[in-house]
């Protein structure tokens, strides 16, 4: 199994990288594409990919650079009959929104048709503490603390699977908490980080000044992305694995593409 960012930067990220979406390749070659940003489309183009290579998508919240592709991604499924219907893996507390605050404005907009999300997508809707299933591989997802709306969570799950020999741990887009997700960054082999590295703080990613107070042990394993458009600082010098770079791929049986 393969794991290859199409981008690595943060919502505002600039030419030059893409947003923070992921494809990950099974053994027999289907790909789920892990989040779907506004710029999804143009990210695989530049690896020679396309919506006809995207056989599932799991989503981890609702901010456009997570979500902003999912419309071209479905129109384009849809109607073109020599594919089939991609499988969308989110949480059951995301589901309704998303249709309702971020796609059906325009995926509604068809003649002669009355369409929902799963005319688009073949739906599962993952329980509250609950996983999934793809290519055989177990998928969990792990609620994280992004943002705070008013007195409510902004739903945001990151993923934790096994592939090969390793436990990989994905964060998505989260607030510094180590101690809500400590048990994970014990449990996993490697880690991908959300890392913000602007110089103002935003509080709702954890920011490179805070991770880098982690236990080296933690830090270790840790690659670090969804980074802001700036000078970086070194981060091997400070005892992680590294910032990710666009394109750059993690071969699970080759552990000299992780370390």
């Amino acid at each position: 199994m393969k794991l290859t960012f199409l981008g690595t930067g943060s919502a505002f990220t600039v030419s030059g990288n893409y947003h923070s979406n992921m494809i990950l390749e099974s053994d027999t070659k289907k790909i789920l594409l892990i989040d779907c940003g506004s710029d999804a489309r143009h990210a695989l183009n530049e690896l020679g990919l396309s919506y006809r290579d995207i056989h599932s998508v799991y989503i981890s919240h609702l901010h456009a650079d997570h979500v902003g592709g999912l419309e071209w991604l479905a129109f384009t499924a849809k109607f073109d009959p020599a594919i089939q219907k991609p499988n969308l893996f989110i949480s059951e507390h995301l589901v309704r929104d998303l249709w309702d605050k971020t796609l059906s404005g325009g995926l509604s907009s068809i003649q002669d048709e009355v369409v929902t999300l799963s005319s688009f997508f073949h739906v599962h809707a993952v329980k509250e503490q609950g996983f999934f299933n793809w290519e055989k591989t177990k998928f969990t997802l792990i609620q994280t603390l992004h943002v705070m709306s008013g007195h409510a969570i902004l739903p945001s799950y990151g993923l934790m699977f096994a592939a090969n020999d390793s436990n990989v741990f994905i964060t998505t887009d989260t607030q510094y908490r180590p101690h809500q997700i400590h048990d994970f960054y014990d449990s996993a082999n490697i880690i991908f980080q959300d890392c913000e590295t602007s110089e103002t703080k935003s509080h709702v990613h954890a920011h490179y000044d805070e991770l880098v107070t982690l236990p080296e042990h933690i830090k270790e394993k840790m690659w670090l992305y969804h980074y802001n458009p700036c000078k970086l600082p070194d981060a091997a010098r400070d005892g992680f694995r590294g910032f990710v770079q666009k394109g750059q791929c993690f071969d699970f049986s080759d552990k000299d593409t992780l370390f």
